[in-house]
């Protein structure tokens, strides 16, 4: 079975999950938002289901297909330790860009 970061590494399924985010959709408009064939749309939402981050709702004889964020927020709950690291980095040229500027407007004025 496919993981969730296996899932997410494909550019279709993001944009399914994309329009997803927007509404609950129909296989019908996924095909024609997104100019694939059902059966590749299909293949996609499988994927998706199996992995938890789509559920799908019967109505009468509609499948809906829903977004499922659990398995994103356990992947925002990993990356938030990483984050500190980008942080720390962005904070550093932030202050290098801060001491440039100082130089440049100390280089104008002199």
């Amino acid at each position: 079975m496919m993981t969730t970061f296996e899932a997410l590494a494909d550019p279709t399924r993001r944009r399914i999950l994309d329009l997803l985010r927007e509404q609950p959709r129909l296989v019908g408009e996924l095909v024609d938002l997104l100019e694939m064939s059902q059966p590749g749309i299909s293949k996609h939402l499988r994927v998706l289901r199996e992995v938890g981050l789509v559920r799908v709702r019967q109505d009468a004889q509609r499948r809906w297909y829903e977004l499922q964020t659990d398995p994103l927020a356990e992947i925002d709950g990993w990356l938030e330790s990483y984050r500190h690291l980008w942080e720390v980095r962005l904070d550093r040229l932030d202050q290098y860009l801060q001491e440039l500027q100082g130089k440049d407007k100390e280089h104008k004025d002199g």
